[in-house]
This record gives structure tokens, C-alpha cells and sequence, in this order.
């Protein structure tokens, strides 16, 4: 998929005294009421900015976790996120909480920052009435929140359906860009590593990417999975069973096209999960019944890193152990600082992800750092976005009527 010049492009557009309604990806992790990582915000802002400049009324909405859609819930309120826009923008950015019938009216503040989307009943069903409502409260509806483009939802899809004028936003087309271009063309030997707890959450990238990819790295709940799949023990560890089929035919797409799915053959392993939990390192073969696969050892660490070395192109999605606890963030460590350190092109993807290059202070050196998490894995599956696709279809229907 790759975002056409046929789709409007806010910078192309004049949006002086226009109603600028912008869904930006503003799902950031927070900690006791405070937004503890402002990737994705800091992401957004550049057309915020060019919004504001151009002399635009701007309206942004995005929703926060996952709320019982319809009902408020102070856990999940966009108000550490106004606090935080306040502060990098310089100049208050007012948290509106009642917005839906607010029509045709102006906002007095340049910027302000509507209450989590999906506090609104209907909103992931892509409700027609609601869409209509948000449609009614701008000139311009710009999908500039590429992390939600793979969701068919009011705020992602139905609005820009209805919007006087929908167009794409410049993280939008650029997130697309990047990604097309890593995953059409990419720079050989490609290795993506793929992490984290479920087998199914990923089954289908992990099919797609075993015909694409000369070394596929599995960690996580994943790697246990394929462990128990070549029956190796794997004790008590987090693993699906009804999967091991698939991962069984997964590594061999691979294998049958030359590539390689290497597996660990050492482990960190606990009886617990915890800060003071006690990690010990087994060759996978010495894990016992009470164990928990915790993180990869550091043969295998070494083993990985070799392949990242050799890379042309890297994709990293996911952690390969719990790094939320130092003592079994050691591999997931070693492969971010590797993948920092390597020559080759490299491109992360998902909250997990962002939250351990920011733990590791490798920001700087990983080549495209996504917004996207699910939406990542959908692209680089080679899935239509209907946060796009919406996009695409309105630009053709204004071409046919002019």
C-alpha cells in the first residue's frame, strides 16, 4: 500500500478561518495520571503546528485505552494529554468534554483537544449518526493518526466518509511512505524480529513475513510457542498450545524459501514475575517444571545480534523478554543496542516497542521509529488501512464530480 498524490494533502490545502478537525494517535502510556512517554504526542505536533500557521481553528480528537465505550471514565480521560499539549505548545490547549452537538460552532482558542473518542457509543462500530456528528463540527477533517488507520471507527474512517473535505496529514503520508519503501524495496538480508505474549495477536504477520524476510526472530510469549512447538520444555511458561500447528508450518515456509527462524537455546528463567523475582540463566533443555521463560539467554542474544550485524534492513516489533524488569531485559537490551549499532535500515513499530528504545536511549540511532503498533504489523502484512482507503475513495469521488 502506498498513499497516492491523488489523496489531498493538508499541506497543499488553504485552511485560513477553516474548522481544522484533526484525529491524531494520542494513545500514550501513562503512570499515576501523567503521560510517561510523549512519542506519539511530540509525533504530532509538526502538523498541529502547520495547522495553527495557517491560520486554522484546530480541533483534535484520538481516543486513550480502552474504556467501556459510552461511559466516561476519569481512568481514561484525555486530561494529562491536554496538560501536555498545553506545555509543548506553549499556550493552553483546553480539554473539551461535551462535544459532540457543538455544530457549527468556532472554537475561541486556536487549538483545543476534544475527550477520548470512544467515550462515545458507537465509535468502534463506525456508527453513521455519529460519524455525521463529527463531519458537522469541521470544514476540514485531516486522518493524521496512522497508529488508528487500521481501524474502520467513527473518528478513523466514518468521519472522513462525511467531512466537507477529508484529507491525509504529513505523519500520516510520511509513516506511509517510509514504510512502503522498507517493505517493497527492501535492503537485503532482512531480518524482522517480532515479540511479545500471543501467538494469534501475530500469527498472520508471522506467516506473511516467513515469505518475505531472510531471518525471522521470534521473543516473548511467541518464541515459548515455537519452543513447545519443536518440543523443547518450556515448564511454565506463558504458550499456546492450539498454535504450535502454525508455528510449526510457519518455520517451515521459511525454511523451504532458505531462511532461517532461529529459536533460543538458552533462557532466563524464574519461578515469579516481579521486581526482586530471582532470573537464572538455563540452556533450554535444563528448564524445569516450575520455570517461566522470562528472556532469552545470552548465547542466544549473541547468536541474534550476529544477524542484526549482517542486516540491510531490520523490523523490530515487540520486546524479546519482560524488560519491564531489569533482570530479564537483558536480550531485549543487547538487541536494541545491536540494532542501534548496526549499518542497516531499521524501522520500529508499537508501544512496546517505543517504551524499550526509550528505556535504552536508542532513539536516535534506529532509522524510523513508527506510531503505529497494530497498524504497523497490518501494513507491513501487506493489508488495505481503512483509515487510508477511506481517504483514497473520497479523493476519487470529488475527481468524477469535477
Amino acid at each position: 500500500m502506498s498513499l497516492p498524490n491523488s489523496v489531498l494533502n493538508m499541506s497543499d490545502l488553504d485552511l485560513s478561518g477553516k474548522r481544522v478537525l484533526m484525529r491524531l494517535d494520542l494513545n500514550v502510556p501513562m503512570k499515576d495520571g501523567v503521560v510517561s512517554d510523549s512519542t506519539r504526542i511530540d509525533a504530532s505536533l509538526p502538523a498541529v503546528r502547520e495547522a495553527i500557521g495557517k491560520g486554522a481553528k484546530v480541533i483534535l480528537m484520538s481516543h486513550l485505552g480502552r474504556p467501556h465505550e459510552g461511559c466516561y471514565d476519569l481512568e481514561y480521560s484525555l486530561a494529562p494529554v491536554a496538560k501536555k499539549l498545553t506545555e509543548r505548545l506553549g499556550s493552553e490547549v483546553p480539554l473539551v468534554t461535551n462535544w459532540l452537538n457543538n455544530g457549527n460552532q468556532h472554537p475561541k482558542e486556536p487549538v483545543v483537544l476534544y475527550e477520548n473518542v470512544r467515550f462515545n457509543r458507537g465509535e468502534k462500530t463506525n456508527d453513521k449518526q455519529l460519524a455525521q456528528k463529527m463531519a458537522e463540527l469541521c470544514d476540514v477533517f485531516v486522518m493524521n493518526a496512522f497508529g488508528a488507520a487500521h481501524r474502520a471507527h467513527a473518528s478513523t474512517h466514518g468521519v472522513a466518509q462525511y467531512a466537507p473535505i477529508a484529507c491525509a496529514g504529513p505523519l500520516l503520508r510520511s509513516e506511509i511512505e517510509v514504510l512502503s519503501k522498507a517493505v517493497q524495496n527492501p535492503k537485503r538480508p532482512v531480518v524482522a524480529i517480532i515479540g511479545g505474549a500471543k501467538v494469534f495477536t501475530k500469527l498472520q504477520v508471522l506467516r506473511q513475513l516467513s515469505a518475505k524476510v531472510d531471518t525471522l526472530i521470534v521473543g516473548g510469549g511467541i518464541a515459548n510457542t515455537f519452543l513447545a512447538a519443536t518440543r523443547h520444555p518450556v515448564g511454565d511458561s506463558l504458550f499456546e498450545e492450539k498454535l504450535m500447528d502454525d508455528a510449526i508450518r510457519i518455520d517451515q515456509m521459511i525454511y523451504d524459501r532458505g531462511g532461517e527462524l532461529p529459536l533460543p537455546t538458552d533462557v532466563v528463567v524464574s519461578e515469579e514475575l516481579g521486581a526482586v523475582a530471582n532470573a537464572q540463566e538455563k540452556a533450554v533443555s535444563d528448564v524445569g517444571n516450575n520455570d517461566r521463560i522470562l528472556d532469552i539467554g545470552s548465547i542466544t542474544a549473541a547468536h541474534y545480534m550476529d544477524h542484526i550485524h549482517r542486516a540491510g534492513t531490520v523490523i523490530w516489533s515487540g520486546p524479546v523478554g519482560v524488560f519491564e524488569y531489569d533482570q530479564f531485559g537483558t536480550g531485549t537490551k543487547a538487541l536494541a543496542n545491536a540494532i542501534a549499532e548496526s549499518k542497516a535500515f531499521s524501522l520500529a513499530g508499537g508501544g512496546d516497542t517505543i517504551a524499550a528504545i526509550n528505556k535504552y536511549g536508542v532513539a536516535d540511532r534506529i532509522s524510523y521509529i513508527s506510531t503505529g503498533g497494530g497498524a504497523f504489523l497490518e501494513f507491513v502484512e501487506g493489508k488495505s488501512l481503512p483509515g487510508v482507503s477511506i481517504l483514497e475513495h473520497r479523493t476519487k469521488q470529488s475527481q468524477l464530480m469535477h
